[in-house]
């Protein structure tokens, strides 16, 4: 009986020690009021600055399926060095490689383009590079375009003449 007495009074202590609650004080936040001055919009990456020997390639007539490539070519006419630091074709038919060193004041460098088509007719697509310029980041887009030739159509074409 007295280990019946002696466990309830341990619950009950154990009770209470694990029911005490503080005091806590609720409080409202505050909404923040922004000043004007404060709201910043995102800066627009600035044009490249560098010169490109063509900025517009036209490949002319190419076989499907065969990929064909062209490197862009540029001279760094800044002041500072420039680094390449990203190039984005604008799909997945288009792969590039690029000057991954930093181009010194009137060095060159250049972005190579490969295409790949895989279906006939006219094309032009684009590959944006990214470029730190003076310590700020700068975009250029290249574009190149030409006409996919349907290998099969003309094959039976020529047998035509």
């Amino acid at each position: 009986m007295k280990s019946i007495k002696f466990s309830i009074l341990a619950l009950f202590v154990a009770g209470l020690s694990f029911a005490q609650s503080k005091d806590t004080k609720i409080e409202t936040v505050k909404p923040m009021q922004i000043v004007p001055s404060e709201v910043k919009a995102p800066a627009a990456p600035k044009q490249s600055n560098i010169k490109w020997d063509e900025e517009m390639h036209d490949f002319g007539d190419i076989e499907k399926g065969k990929p064909v490539t062209y490197e862009f070519t540029f001279t760094n006419n800044t002041k500072e060095t420039v680094l390449i630091t990203n190039v984005r074709p604008a799909c997945g038919c288009t792969a590039a490689n690029y000057t991954k060193t930093p181009v010194k004041p009137g060095e060159k460098g250049m972005v190579a383009a490969t295409f790949n088509a895989a279906s006939p007719g006219m094309f032009q697509k684009s590959v944006t590079i990214t470029t730190s310029e003076n310590g700020v980041e700068a975009i250029k887009t290249l574009s190149f375009k030409g006409k996919v030739l349907d290998n099969a159509n003309d094959k039976k074409g020529d047998m035509k003449s």
